[in-house]
């Protein structure tokens, strides 16, 4: 800011008025709510990386916080979902007939699922869902879609842990049909976290893509839903991909080994149940899911960035 001026008019020095002029630079100001530049954004939203972690944290310290048990329910939800899955498929309907370790199987199925498809569908709501704070306040809005992100994977430490005692104890029970490989920690299950990180970038390359078109038309949700749903049969959450194969749906089995959800549970199967590899087309395709939804996805969220939080 340049030095204020004093401007004097009259005939004398005794008789004056003063007036201060305040140049300002605004060559660094834009308007509010304007999209700005793609590398300035990025850089915006790098300056909030505090702002995520802490929001990300205190969310999930509060969540549950009126219910009897609390975070409890964290694990609780996808245990019963597990049993009620293990019922009505494994007992019921036989699908786990002729995989081998199938409670290990189908408990890696249903955690992971759940913490896939529970992230998406948070990240796409989170800016149609916070309409009060995108219209108060000028920040990256792709910070809200990250936070939600960040916020599942948090709330989702404790259910690794937990899926991760229950593979080790009871993944291995014999069943009918089956094999029971016998289930030990190895350095195989470090495979984890590189898997759980593509993921993160696929669920958040979904949610920034997604967050756009709910914030445009809500009525998109419910398309998210009935497309989980498709995912969920297309990922082998509680069936082996042979299934398929034995009634003559090669063309389902291409779908399948497409599938990004599916190549994540089958290299955490492999992993943490038959303590090997999975096929290396399974790490090439969710690599390539990965980079490509978050590159994709980022790009239609920045484009739309003026559109956020206005009237409709």
């Amino acid at each position: 800011m340049a030095a204020p001026t004093i401007e004097r008019t009259g005939e004398s020095e005794d008789s004056y008025e003063s007036r201060q002029v305040a140049q300002l630079d605004g060559t660094n100001l834009i308007r509010v709510g304007a999209r700005p530049g793609l590398f300035r954004y990025i850089r915006e939203i790098w300056s909030f990386r505090h702002f995520l972690y802490y929001d990300s944290h205190s969310r999930v310290s509060t969540a549950n916080s009126t219910d009897s048990l609390g975070r409890l329910w964290m694990i609780l939800n996808p245990l019963l979902m597990g049993a009620a899955y293990f019922f009505v498929f494994g007992m019921l309907l036989n699908t786990g007939r002729g995989i081998d370790n199938f409670i290990g199987y189908l408990i890696i199925g249903v955690f992971t699922f759940r913490f896939f498809t529970t992230a998406v569908s948070g990240g796409a709501g989170s800016i149609a869902g916070n309409q009060k704070v995108v219209q108060a306040f000028n920040f990256p809005r792709a910070c809200l879609v990250i936070s939600s992100t960040v916020r599942e994977l948090f709330s989702s430490v404790p259910m690794f842990f937990v899926m991760g005692l229950l593979v080790l104890t009871i993944g291995d029970i014999k069943l009918d049909g089956a094999e029971s490989i016998p289930t030990t920690l190895s350095w195989h299950w470090l495979l984890f976290f590189p898997c759980i990180a593509l993921a993160l970038m696929v669920m958040l390359g979904w949610s920034l893509a997604l967050a756009r078109a709910v914030n445009a038309h809500t009525d998109v949700k419910h398309l998210i839903s009935f497309g989980t749903r498709i995912l969920f049969y297309t990922s082998a959450v509680f069936f082996s991909p042979d299934r398929w194969s034995n009634i003559g749906a090669d063309w389902l089995v291409t779908v399948m080994n497409l599938n990004p959800l599916y190549c994540v549970l089958d290299i955490i199967r492999h992993a943490w149940l038959y303590d090997g590899f999975a096929d290396p087309a399974r790490w090439i395709v969710l690599a390539s899911w990965a980079v490509g939804s978050m590159i994709i996805g980022f790009l239609i969220f920045w484009q739309g960035e003026e559109s956020y939080g206005k009237e409709r």
